[in-house]
């Protein structure tokens, strides 16, 4: 995979139904609907076995036991000969970073030392998740991590990782203190040892599997991580833009709509050391855990369980679906040179996920993904899910990740506007509510005729369809566009006569 397009799943909760589902199940139910998307790779949660289901598979116990919840290695392995039938690398999302302190079932105590595998005292000991850090300075621990790195690549054939807690693994203070300057990054915080085991896996990654993803969960920007080790780096080849969820959620919930500023949207989405691969997302599993809310939800929330039929007006649905697609668009578009997207969101699934639990009576009832929904032609998911596949083909077709990143056009503060370039094609932003905009002039890379091909506002979209997108567009002689900017929409330009605009049908809605 060149550009990592990633569908982040849990396969326990990957069906409808109210229980643990299986590995043959998701391959058989749930890849087909993720190729249709245009997805090119699937990160697999909670594949290492773990004691405790509500830890969502991040409370390992048994390093080398695909989780017997959802059925037998062998179905492990039919899971991901599906996925390669249908072109889709598959991930495994590894935790290396820590592991469950439980005696009985792990690692904790194993020789009755007290320690062996993990760092003695309060080092140990993870302040946050309850669970044991790993010594990495060990002999011991660097085998058994590295074999264990190995063995998932060989046995099971998956095409990379994504590691998780890779902050934790770095510092000492397990990401407590302040990066705010380059300073924090070196010095006695950081876990030597740990630098060199993760410069050791990422080199042997390559060398089982040359061309295999490595992707960091890492909140503190520690320059290096994603170059290559034989200049000092770590050696991932991507990182995961942990900043831009955390901005979309405190921008919703602290932020009405005319609050919001351009400015800071455009250096959240664009802050990142270039050079080192980032792969943006808008939300992730975290946000769909009960305490907190997915972006659908957060937008439209109670009203999404009575308004959302196609026959139905409700303005707070008509504000969340508009703004879910042109959050994730941006997000796309700017953040980063890779793509993550957990398990329902692109439909917009309008409830958590509540893992069974003495909180709720060990219900299974929100530990699911409710695929009648989208598949329900009299409700508007379906509308949110075709955004998402047109979105993800065109960025693909466009080879829009693999250029450089965004140029702004205009940052437009009073008309609340933003605009860009990048790979071939124009993003225009009207963020505002209310304010529809005649004539805007933009200035575009190249002079001449212009063509829609996306328009968040498509009737196909759930948008209104008030644009006759099959009109040309041209420049004038300053190299200006002139549009039609209507409230809250996005409508992305190429120029004419390429490929991805000879298979524009010629009206959108």
């Amino acid at each position: 995979v060149e550009v990592p397009f990633v569908y982040e799943a849990h396969v326990g909760m990957g069906g409808e139904e109210g229980r643990v589902h299986t590995y043959r199940e998701f391959a058989d139910e749930v890849l087909p609907r993720i190729s249709s998307l245009g997805y090119n790779t699937v990160q697999l949660m909670a594949v290492q076995e773990h004691p405790y289901y509500g830890s969502f598979g991040y409370h390992v116990s048994s390093f080398f036991a695909p989780s017997s919840r959802f059925g037998e290695p062998e179905d492990l392995k039919y899971l991901i000969d599906q996925a390669h039938g249908l072109g889709i690398a598959v991930l495994l999302d590894v935790v290396h970073s820590h592991a469950v302190k439980n005696e009985a079932e792990g690692l904790n105590n194993f020789d009755g030392s007290g320690g062996m595998y993990f760092l003695p005292g309060e080092r140990g000991r993870h302040p946050d998740w309850d669970s044991c850090c790993f010594d990495y300075g060990r002999d011991e621990v660097i085998e058994f991590l590295l074999s264990n790195v190995r063995w998932w690549l060989e046995e099971f054939r998956f095409d990379g990782f994504r590691f998780d807690g890779v902050t934790s693994m770095l510092y000492f203070h397990r990401g407590h203190e302040p990066f705010g300057d380059l300073g924090a990054y070196f010095g006695s915080s950081v876990d030597l040892d740990a630098v060199v085991y993760l410069q050791l896996a990422t080199t042997l990654i390559q060398r089982v599997k040359p061309g295999a993803i490595a992707i960091a969960e890492d909140m503190s920007g520690m320059p290096g991580l994603c170059r290559p080790v034989d200049e000092g780096g770590i050696g991932f080849s991507h990182r995961l833009a942990m900043g831009i969820p955390d901005y979309w959620i405190k921008l919703l919930k602290e932020k009405k709509d005319e609050e919001w500023s351009m400015g800071d949207m455009w250096y959240t989405l664009t802050n990142r050391r270039y050079g080192e691969p980032h792969v943006a997302y808008c939300e992730s599993h975290d946000q769909a855990l009960v305490g907190d809310k997915t972006l659908a939800f957060r937008l439209m929330d109670a009203e999404m369980y009575w308004k959302m039929a196609v026959d139905q007006q409700s303005l707070i649905i008509d504000r969340g679906m508009a703004l879910h697609k042109m959050i994730r668009l941006v997000t796309l578009a700017t953040g980063g040179e890779g793509w993550l997207n957990f398990m329902g969101n692109e439909f917009g699934h309008p409830e958590w996920i509540d893992f069974p639990r003495e909180g709720n009576g060990w219900s299974y009832e929100y530990c699911r993904r409710q695929w009648s929904l989208v598949d329900n032609p009299s409700l508007r998911f379906k509308f949110l899910n075709a955004f998402d596949q047109a979105m993800v083909r065109l960025a693909q077709e466009a080879r829009l990740l693999n250029n450089p990143p965004p140029f702004p056009l205009n940052i437009d503060e009073t008309n609340h506007v933003m605009a860009f370039h990048r790979g071939g094609l124009v993003f225009v932003f009207n963020w505002s509510g209310d304010k529809a905009i005649m004539d805007y002039m933009l200035p575009v890379p190249q002079k001449g005729e212009w063509r829609v091909v996306l328009d968040t506002d498509s009737a196909r979209f759930g948008g209104f369809g008030r644009q006759d997108v099959s009109m040309p567009h041209f420049t004038d002689e300053d190299g200006n566009l002139s549009l039609y900017l209507l409230p809250r929409t996005a409508l992305v330009l190429k120029r004419a006569g390429s490929a991805v605009m000879a298979r524009r049908p010629g009206r959108e809605d």
